[in-house]
Formats: structure tokens, C-alpha cells, sequence
């Protein structure tokens, strides 16, 4: 899972390393509704791009780029509020996700990095995934 950050070029890095988190994104939609925050997943968005990406890695048919909605885009204060609740659940008890607990941590913290420098350039976001 990646953030794609809305417009050609941001003025920053967007790059986020969300392979813990894609592994492991059943057990943090499980804690992000214990902590009642929205689950990462909600701030999916397809776009074209993304899609495309999807489609050349072999997962997804060509067919559904003619078909797609225009991709939704969030505000980066709604990532942040999921992010931050689940960077506080994790750094209390990083076991809690059993080995991966600190990757998935340090990544969280990569994400929030990228949302605050988002939010202060009035930036939406969504995420996408690569099955790369």
C-alpha cells in the first residue's frame, strides 16, 4: 500500500515503504476499529495510473480502466487521525502484531510523515496498492 498524493509533483518525497502494512492489513482494520478510527483501507482510491500499474502486473482485467469512477481523493487531517491512533496503539504494544508489530510501526510513521507535509501544502491523498 502507497499514498499518491494529489497533482503531478507534490514539492516532497511521497514515498512510503507499505509492505508491512499490506500484510498485515486485516489485524490493523481489527485495531483501527478498537481504537475507533477509520480503517486505512477506506482511504483507497483507484486511479488510472495505479490501475494501470495493477493491470501490467497481471492483477486486474484491462477492460475495468474504461469503467473506473474518478478517484477519490482525502483530506490528509483524516489519514493523520488513523495513522496517529494506530501509531500510539502500536508504540504501547507493538506485539500486539506479533512479529511485524515495529515494521508495521515504522511504516505508520513513514505515512505520517508524507500526510503532514500533505496537510500543510492543502494536498489530498488516497491510497492504492501494487501487488509488486
Amino acid at each position: 500500500m502507497y499514498i499518491v498524493v494529489e497533482g503531478e509533483d507534490p514539492g516532497f518525497d511521497i514515498y512510503v515503504n507499505g509492505r508491512a502494512l499490506a500484510r498485515n492489513e486485516d489485524a490493523i482494520e481489527k485495531l483501527s476499529l478498537r481504537v475507533g478510527v477509520k480503517p486505512l483501507l477506506e482511504f483507497f482510491s483507484a486511479d488510472e495510473n495505479s490501475m494501470a500499474l495493477l493491470i501490467e502486473e497481471g492483477a486486474g482485467d484491462p477492460d475495468l480502466l474504461k469503467r473506473l469512477p474518478p478517484p477519490q481523493w482525502y483530506s490528509p487531517k483524516d489519514g493523520l487521525a488513523t495513522v496517529y491512533a494506530l501509531v500510539r496503539a502500536l508504540e504501547a504494544e507493538p506485539q500486539q502484531l506479533g512479529t511485524e508489530g515495529e515494521l508495521v510501526l515504522s511504516e505508520l510513521l513513514e505515512y505520517a510523515t508524507v500526510l503532514e507535509k500533505s496537510a500543510t501544502r492543502s494536498l489530498r491523498w488516497h491510497l492504492a496498492v501494487s501487488w509488486r
